[in-house]
Protein backbone atom coordinates (compact mmCIF):
# COMPACT_ATOMS: atom_id res chain seq x y z
CA UNK A 1 0.00 0.00 0.00
CA UNK A 2 0.91 3.56 -1.42
CA UNK A 3 1.55 5.85 1.86
CA UNK A 4 0.02 8.64 1.76
CA UNK A 5 2.03 12.23 1.61
CA UNK A 6 0.42 14.95 0.31
CA UNK A 7 -0.19 15.38 4.04
CA UNK A 8 3.64 16.11 4.49
CA UNK A 9 4.18 19.71 5.71
CA UNK A 10 6.52 22.60 3.15
CA UNK A 11 10.08 23.31 3.91
CA UNK A 12 10.92 27.00 4.57
CA UNK A 13 13.46 27.87 1.92
CA UNK A 14 14.87 31.33 0.07
CA UNK A 15 15.66 31.55 -3.38
CA UNK A 16 17.93 34.85 -4.95
CA UNK A 17 17.65 36.55 -7.90
CA UNK A 18 21.73 37.20 -8.70
CA UNK A 19 21.87 40.35 -11.27
CA UNK A 20 24.72 41.13 -12.91
CA UNK A 21 26.01 44.41 -14.25
CA UNK A 22 23.89 43.79 -17.52
CA UNK A 23 21.13 42.72 -15.40
CA UNK A 24 21.26 39.28 -16.50
CA UNK A 25 20.32 37.02 -14.21
CA UNK A 26 22.97 33.91 -12.70
CA UNK A 27 21.39 30.32 -13.21
CA UNK A 28 23.31 27.26 -13.08
CA UNK A 29 22.11 23.22 -14.12
CA UNK A 30 21.50 20.65 -11.34
CA UNK A 31 23.90 18.02 -11.16
CA UNK A 32 21.02 15.65 -9.67
CA UNK A 33 18.84 16.24 -13.18
CA UNK A 34 20.85 15.36 -16.20
CA UNK A 35 18.04 16.93 -18.06
CA UNK A 36 18.74 21.06 -19.84
CA UNK A 37 16.98 22.66 -16.86
CA UNK A 38 18.83 25.80 -14.35
CA UNK A 39 17.74 27.21 -11.49
CA UNK A 40 18.75 30.09 -9.23
CA UNK A 41 20.22 29.80 -6.22
CA UNK A 42 17.84 28.53 -3.26
CA UNK A 43 18.04 26.27 -0.77
CA UNK A 44 16.73 25.41 2.92
CA UNK A 45 16.15 27.66 6.33
CA UNK A 46 18.04 26.11 9.13
CA UNK A 47 16.20 26.11 12.68
CA UNK A 48 16.65 30.03 14.05
CA UNK A 49 18.10 31.33 10.87
CA UNK A 50 16.46 34.30 9.36
CA UNK A 51 15.58 34.65 5.56
CA UNK A 52 18.21 36.80 4.67
CA UNK A 53 20.85 35.21 6.06
CA UNK A 54 19.68 31.79 5.07
CA UNK A 55 19.87 33.44 1.59
CA UNK A 56 23.46 34.64 1.83
CA UNK A 57 24.57 31.29 3.21
CA UNK A 58 22.44 29.30 0.66
CA UNK A 59 24.21 31.77 -2.13
CA UNK A 60 27.96 31.45 -0.63
CA UNK A 61 27.10 27.16 -0.31
CA UNK A 62 26.15 26.71 -3.76
CA UNK A 63 28.09 29.46 -6.25
CA UNK A 64 31.08 31.44 -3.69
CA UNK A 65 29.19 34.18 -4.31
CA UNK A 66 30.31 37.03 -1.60
CA UNK A 67 30.05 39.99 -3.47
CA UNK A 68 26.43 41.39 -3.48
CA UNK A 69 24.17 43.86 -2.41
CA UNK A 70 20.79 43.50 -1.12
CA UNK A 71 18.47 45.64 -3.54
CA UNK A 72 14.93 44.50 -2.41
CA UNK A 73 13.75 40.99 -0.19
CA UNK A 74 10.97 40.37 -2.81
CA UNK A 75 6.62 40.42 -1.27
CA UNK A 76 5.25 37.78 0.03
CA UNK A 77 6.54 33.84 -0.16
CA UNK A 78 5.79 31.72 -3.18
CA UNK A 79 5.01 27.84 -2.89
CA UNK A 80 5.87 25.02 -4.49
CA UNK A 81 4.75 21.00 -4.30
CA UNK A 82 7.09 18.14 -5.63
CA UNK A 83 5.83 16.27 -8.30
CA UNK A 84 4.66 12.42 -7.40
CA UNK A 85 7.61 10.78 -8.64
CA UNK A 86 9.88 12.92 -6.44
CA UNK A 87 7.33 12.75 -3.52
CA UNK A 88 9.56 10.61 -0.60
CA UNK A 89 12.77 11.11 -2.31
CA UNK A 90 13.72 14.44 -1.86
CA UNK A 91 14.60 16.03 1.45
CA UNK A 92 14.87 12.50 3.22
CA UNK A 93 11.00 11.98 2.31
CA UNK A 94 10.04 14.69 5.40
CA UNK A 95 8.59 17.36 2.94
CA UNK A 96 5.92 17.64 0.03
CA UNK A 97 7.65 21.18 -1.54
CA UNK A 98 9.06 24.27 -0.94
CA UNK A 99 7.69 27.84 0.99
CA UNK A 100 10.10 30.46 -0.40
CA UNK A 101 10.71 33.71 0.54
CA UNK A 102 12.75 35.43 -2.79
CA UNK A 103 15.36 38.21 -2.67
CA UNK A 104 16.99 40.04 -5.53
CA UNK A 105 20.76 40.71 -5.22
CA UNK A 106 23.16 43.00 -7.17
CA UNK A 107 26.57 41.01 -7.71
CA UNK A 108 29.20 43.46 -7.40
CA UNK A 109 32.10 40.92 -7.82
CA UNK A 110 33.91 39.30 -10.83
CA UNK A 111 32.72 36.65 -13.20
CA UNK A 112 35.86 34.54 -11.92
CA UNK A 113 35.39 34.64 -8.10
CA UNK A 114 31.97 32.13 -9.34
CA UNK A 115 33.03 28.80 -7.80
CA UNK A 116 30.36 26.12 -8.30
CA UNK A 117 32.82 23.41 -7.56
CA UNK A 118 32.31 24.00 -4.00
CA UNK A 119 32.27 21.31 -0.68
CA UNK A 120 28.86 19.94 -1.51
CA UNK A 121 28.69 20.89 -5.59
CA UNK A 122 25.16 21.00 -6.92
CA UNK A 123 25.77 22.26 -10.38
CA UNK A 124 27.22 21.27 -13.22
CA UNK A 125 27.82 24.53 -14.75
CA UNK A 126 26.59 28.17 -15.23
CA UNK A 127 25.62 31.20 -16.97
CA UNK A 128 24.34 34.80 -17.22
CA UNK A 129 20.80 34.92 -18.88
CA UNK A 130 18.11 37.54 -19.53
CA UNK A 131 15.37 37.67 -17.32
CA UNK A 132 12.94 36.77 -19.61
CA UNK A 133 14.48 33.78 -20.52
CA UNK A 134 14.76 32.24 -16.82
CA UNK A 135 11.23 30.46 -17.54
CA UNK A 136 12.37 28.78 -20.29
CA UNK A 137 14.75 26.95 -18.47
CA UNK A 138 12.94 25.82 -15.27
CA UNK A 139 11.89 22.50 -14.73
CA UNK A 140 8.19 21.82 -15.02
CA UNK A 141 7.11 21.88 -11.28
CA UNK A 142 8.97 25.25 -10.69
CA UNK A 143 7.41 27.31 -13.46
CA UNK A 144 4.80 29.00 -11.67
CA UNK A 145 7.63 29.86 -9.31
CA UNK A 146 10.10 31.25 -11.80
CA UNK A 147 6.68 33.57 -13.08
CA UNK A 148 5.77 35.19 -10.43
CA UNK A 149 9.52 35.57 -8.99
CA UNK A 150 10.13 37.39 -13.08
CA UNK A 151 7.18 39.64 -12.51
CA UNK A 152 8.17 40.80 -9.29
CA UNK A 153 12.08 41.31 -10.72
CA UNK A 154 10.70 43.11 -13.46
CA UNK A 155 8.50 45.41 -11.63
CA UNK A 156 11.66 46.83 -9.13
CA UNK A 157 13.62 46.72 -12.07
CA UNK A 158 11.43 49.57 -14.16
Amino acid sequence: MKKDLSNLPLRSGVGIVVLNKENKVFVAKRIDNPKNFWQMPQGGVDEGEDFLKAAYRELEEETSIKNVKLIKELDGTITYDLPDRLLGLIWKGKYRGQKQKWFLMRFVGMDNEINIKTKHPEFLEWKWVDLDKITDLVVDFKLHVYEEVKDKVKKILN
